[in-house]
């Protein structure tokens, strides 16, 4: 059963932090923290429609203008969330350069900045290309439990972790998946199109068994259509499975309190993006700069019980060593 999403890491275990995921079926991508972003192409930043970013530091947030030379005037709106203090900073970004020209885009770019406080409290502002970005704030609000971000087939969560100042955790979660049976759907004697999706979006969202479903399709007779509702397609032509759930944990000390942050978040994650950035024979030094060694990244998955464990983010120190990071986190996972 194909998955709603693919997550990648933007750059190789040296470079900076970040996740892209790009969603199959679909022109669309998220993007988790936005360091350099130099080697994803531009019909790839082109379909970023969200970016949630852990923190501020210049390695995870320094691509913000590589993003925005590419999307502008090509597209209409990004969301972009962030911790404390993220609106002010995202402004003062866009104000360190000139806007005299683009409110004359044939394209009006929005960017919706939402700010999350470590209370759940947050902000949001809006900066519209039409007004050279100029600052509007908007309402206040407050998130549901640990959700960021929630639409019908997934949903994104964040839990603050401690790296000497607070840094956002995140899992992406698809609610189900849907799982169409060709043999069904040639026994009804139609065909695929983009009633489908239409079908499987309804199910996955739990719309009333009621709601109408017009299927057109076309064969070697000619175009043909009909409606029918959920409740009599459904239970024929989609079978339903549970979602996967991808972690994207980065810049975090190894403490009791940022282990159980990550335990309500993560527990039983499917895939786990983890930094892993010094060995264990240099925690000392790792626990000075506020990282995790791979060892103990190793640790933290196996605590997860997550089923596969991708680490990134490693020192330059350890150029030529890969292997024995990799190997290391690996063990400490497999409880060797």
């Amino acid at each position: 059963m194909r998955h709603l999403f693919e997550p990648h890491l933007v750059n190789d275990a040296f470079g900076d932090p970040g996740l892209h995921v790009d969603f199959n079926d679909e022109h669309r991508a998220l993007l988790f923290d936005l360091g350099g972003v130099s080697a994803l192409p531009p019909r790839k930043l082109v379909r970023v429609s969200h970016v949630f970013v852990s923190h501020t530091h210049m390695d995870h947030f320094a691509g913000f203008d590589q993003l925005l030379r590419v999307v502008l005037g090509r597209k209409d709106c990004i969301v972009l969330v962030g911790g404390p203090g993220f609106v002010a900073q995202v402004e003062h970004k866009l104000r360190a350069y000139t806007w005299n020209v683009v409110h004359r885009y044939a394209v009006e770019l929005v960017l919706a900045v939402r700010e999350v406080g470590v209370d759940g409290r947050g902000r949001g502002a809006r900066f519209s290309s039409r007004t050279g970005f100029a600052r509007e704030d908007g309402a206040s609000f407050r998130c549901e439990g640990d959700v960021l971000h929630d639409e019908a087939l997934f949903r994104v969560r964040g839990r603050f972790v401690d790296h000497e100042m607070p840094c956002l955790a995140f899992a992406l979660e698809e609610k189900a998946r849907g799982r169409v049976a060709k043999d069904r759907l040639a026994a009804l004697g139609v065909t695929t199109g983009p009633w489908l999706r239409e079908l499987k979006l309804a199910v996955l969202s739990g719309a009333p068994a009621e709601t109408p479903i017009r299927v057109e399709w076309r064969d070697q007779l000619g175009q043909h259509e009909m409606t029918r509702s959920v409740g009599e397609l459904a239970p024929v032509l989609i079978d339903v499975a549970p979602g996967r759930r991808v972690g994207y944990v980065t810049d975090l000390r190894f403490t009791d309190a940022n282990r159980r942050a990550l335990g309500q978040l993560l527990a039983g994650v499917d895939q786990l993006f983890i930094e892993s950035v010094f060995l264990d024979a240099d925690s000392e030094h790792g626990l000075r700069k506020n990282h995790l060694t791979a060892r103990q990244a190793g640790c933290i998955a196996r605590e997860l019980g997550a089923k596969s464990v991708v680490p990134f983010h490693f020192s330059p120190r350890y150029r030529g060593r890969e292997a024995e990071v990799e190997g290391e986190l690996l063990a400490a996972w497999s409880g060797g």
